[in-house]
C-alpha cells in the first residue's frame, strides 16, 4: 500500500509539473533505472528502478541521506556513468544507448554541470575557466567567448575577479564561478550535485538564491542536496532512500 501511494504521488506530481510549465514531454525522463556496482566484495544496488521526470522551467531538488543514491542518479542523468538497466532520455535523446563519447557531446550541448568540489582549473584565470567549455564546443569565436564569459561573470557578480586565479576567490565566489562556467554554452539544463555542501550557511543561501534567479530567467535545474533547508527552495522535491523514491513534494513556484 505504501509503495502504491508513492507511485500515485509521483504520477500526480508529474502531472502538476507538466501543467505548470506547459510542457507535455520532460526534458529529463528517467525510466525504471537500475544501477548495480560489482566488486570482489559483492554487488551493491545503488538505484532500484528509479522513475523521474524533469520539465522545462522546473527547479527540481533530489534529496536524501548519504548513500541514498543521489550522486549515482546525477552520474546517470549526465552520462558520466552508465545504468545497469532502464532508459534515460535527455532533451529527446536516448542517453542510455549512447557511448561515453557521444554522451559527453550531448552533455556539452544540453547540460551544464556544477560539482560540490568546483572542479575549476587552478592555472587558468576566472575568465579562462568560463571560456574553456566554449572553446571545447567550438560554438563561438575567441572574441565572442570573451564577451560571453564576461557577461556570465557579471551575472553571478564576480566580474571584477576575471583576471584572478580561482584560488584567490572565496568558496562562495568559486561556486559562482562554477555556475558561470556551467552556463557557458547556454545549456538547456543545469545539474548541480551538492553545490552548497562545502559552504557556510550564509554563502549557501546566496548560491541557492542565484539558482532561483536562473529558474526565473527560464533555466531548468536539477539540484541534488542532503540539506533540508536547501531542498525547500525547489519547486518540487524528490526524496530518495536506499536507491528508491520514497516521497515527492510539490510546491507552487520557487521560494525567494
Amino acid at each position: 500500500m505504501i509503495e502504491q501511494n508513492i507511485h500515485s504521488n509521483t504520477r500526480e506530481a508529474r502531472c502538476k509539473a507538466a501543467v505548470r510549465t506547459g510542457e507535455t514531454h520532460p526534458l529529463i525522463d528517467v525510466r525504471n533505472v537500475v544501477k548495480i556496482y560489482n566488486s570482489l566484495a559483492g554487488s551493491v544496488t545503488a538505484l532500484q528502478g528509479i522513475d523521474l521526470q524533469v520539465y522545462a522551467g522546473e527547479f527540481l531538488v533530489v534529496t536524501g541521506k548519504s548513500g541514498s543514491g543521489k550522486t549515482t542518479l546525477v552520474n546517470m542523468v549526465t552520462g558520466l556513468d552508465r545504468s545497469t538497466s532502464g532508459e534515460i532520455w535527455v532533451a529527446g535523446s536516448p542517453l542510455h544507448n549512447f557511448s561515453m563519447e557521444k554522451a559527453a557531446k550531448l552533455r556539452g550541448k544540453t547540460m551544464g554541470v556544477v560539482f560540490q568540489s568546483f572542479e575549476l582549473l587552478p592555472t587558468l584565470t576566472v575568465l579562462q575557466n568560463v571560456m574553456l567549455p566554449m572553446d571545447f564546443a567550438r560554438r563561438y569565436s575567441l572574441r565572442e567567448q570573451r564577451q560571453r564569459a564576461m557577461q556570465l561573470l557579471e551575472q553571478v557578480d564576480i566580474a571584477e575577479h576575471a583576471r584572478k586565479l580561482p584560488t584567490a576567490l572565496s568558496g562562495g565566489q568559486q561556486q559562482r564561478l562554477a555556475v558561470a562556467r556551467a552556463m557557458a554554452n547556454d545549456p538547456t539544463i543545469l545539474v548541480a550535485d551538492e553545490p552548497t555542501g562545502s559552504l557556510d550557511s550564509a554563502t549557501a543561501t546566496a548560491v541557492i538564491d542565484l539558482f532561483v534567479d536562473l529558474v526565473r530567467q527560464g533555466r531548468t535545474i536539477l539540484l541534488v542536496t542532503h540539506d533540508k533547508d536547501v531542498a525547500k527552495r525547489g519547486s518540487r522535491t524528490v526524496t530518495l532512500a536506499d536507491g528508491e523514491v520514497i516521497g515527492v513534494e510539490e510546491r507552487e513556484g520557487t521560494h525567494a
